[in-house]
């Protein structure tokens, strides 16, 4: 049976057995039955990190350990509001880092906490204590966004929108111009897209047969 770990575009977790190339964390959310509780985040902290680092093993939801979440790639992290792991992807961190020092336009590169605490204002509706979401013109978004189009999440991706799922992405559409639309990934993370920050996409995304 599928653990609850899988998390979508909406930010929300979900029991699926497919696999994710990424990790993330938002602290312990589960319990010893390996089930997760009512709270969706433990801390601010949302990170992305790599499935395989320096060897080290790790029984998933492990008792008073934090919660491993799978995304089926890093658009999808951003998208629900995560961003780069320091430790792990000290590469991609430093690159996100820059982006948003330009999307800004700060006179230094910002500190990880100040990201986390700004971004989590960001990401978090705290009314519906869910996901944020906000109304954009489709022909201003960049690559790497996640839009919701007739109650599905699509993947801007050249020129094209991606039909996102657990397993993979589906066949390509045309991107509709002159359309506003429903945006999932936060505001400042697409900002930080448009200055520059490539996520890591899975295979589907240039062929979806795959």
């Amino acid at each position: 049976m599928a653990l609850q770990n899988r998390v979508t575009p909406f930010g929300t977790i979900e029991a699926d057995s497919a696999r994710g190339d990424f990790m993330g964390n938002r602290g312990i959310l589960h319990g010893d039955t390996k089930e997760l509780g009512r709270r969706r985040w433990a801390h601010d902290n949302w990170i992305i990190c790599l499935t395989m680092f320096r060897g080290r093993q790790r029984n998933v939801m492990t008792p008073h350990r934090y919660t491993e979440l799978f995304f089926l790639d890093e658009a999808v992290a951003i998208a629900a509001g995560h961003r780069p792991c320091y430790e792990c992807r000290r590469q991609d961190y430093h690159a996100w880092c820059a982006a948003w020092q330009t999307a800004l336009n700060l006179p230094e590169p910002p500190r990880a906490k100040t990201m986390d605490r700004t971004l989590h204002k960001d990401r978090i509706d705290r009314a519906i204590r869910g996901q944020r979401r906000w109304r954009a013109a489709l022909d201003d978004l960049p690559d790497g966004a996640f839009v919701q189009m007739n109650g599905t999440p699509h993947l801007v991706q050249d020129q094209r929108l991606l039909p996102w799922r657990h397993a993979g992405y589906g066949a390509a559409v045309d991107r509709p111009r002159g359309i506003d639309v429903e945006v999932l990934t936060p505001k400042l993370s697409v900002a930080t897209l448009r200055a520059g920050f490539k996520p890591r996409l899975h295979a589907t995304a240039t062929d979806p047969k795959i």
